[in-house]
């Protein structure tokens, strides 16, 4: 990164699961910010092959996922003797990215509590509500589908120092939250934000248009 002192000030993604009994839990900044990332959108039609007169309706927003491969490395903080780094490597930030896929343990306990009283319906443990941030226009609820790590690089002690993580999102939409949920307001919020992102792109894309024509009308 350039130390040049007008350079922009680089924003980092992180991947965030709202846990307001322990809101350090999983809290993920990207250490770098992966290069690419892949997103897929597919259509949501109210009769997929059914009467002609519902063809052009939607049931809702598109069904949309993330696809997003990070590198996490111990080696700066290694080399200025930070003190987590150099007893446990990268196994926190690790850690903090499986938990999204883990229930708690203390509801685990609380529902085996429960069965032995014998209480037979016992609720299942909900996931957090977790925030996928790339910038200040993206931040979208999101259930995590898949994570792959591949730890490439261990200290003495056998903790990983070096990983690559790939994991895939599923957005979640304001029709999949119920509307007491933050979710559904940032849901909300980010389609309205590229509302007006589609706004522009049109509106730039006619003055283009205009131009060029324009410029062969007078060649």
């Amino acid at each position: 990164m350039t130390t040049f002192p007008r350079s922009p000030r680089l924003r980092k993604g992180a991947l965030v699961a709202v846990d307001p009994f322990n809101p350090l839990a999983s809290v993920i900044v990207f250490q770098y910010n992966p290069e690419t990332l892949s997103r897929s959108l597919s259509a949501r039609m109210a009769s997929a092959g059914g009467e002609r007169s519902e063809a052009q309706r939607y049931s809702g927003p598109p069904d949309e996922s993330i696809s997003v491969k990070v590198e996490i490395d111990a080696a700066d903080q290694l080399e200025h003797g930070d003190g987590v780094a150099t007893r446990l490597g990268i196994y926190p930030q690790l850690a903090a990215l499986e938990m999204i896929l883990y229930p708690k343990v203390a509801t685990i306990a609380i529902n085996a509590i429960l069965a032995k009283t014998g209480i037979i319906e016992v609720v299942a443990p909900e996931a957090p509500l977790t925030l996928f941030i790339w910038g200040v226009k993206r931040v979208l609820p999101v259930r995590l589908a898949s994570l792959s790590i591949e730890e490439e690089a261990y200290d003495a002690n056998l903790n990983p120092i070096r990983a690559s993580v790939s994991f895939s999102l599923q957005v979640l939409t304001y029709q999949d939250l119920p509307a007491t949920n933050i979710g559904y307001g940032l849901s909300i919020a980010h389609q309205a934000a590229k509302e007006a992102m589609a706004v522009i792109g049109s509106a730039n894309g006619l003055a283009s248009a205009a131009a060029q024509t324009g410029m062969r009308r007078l060649v």
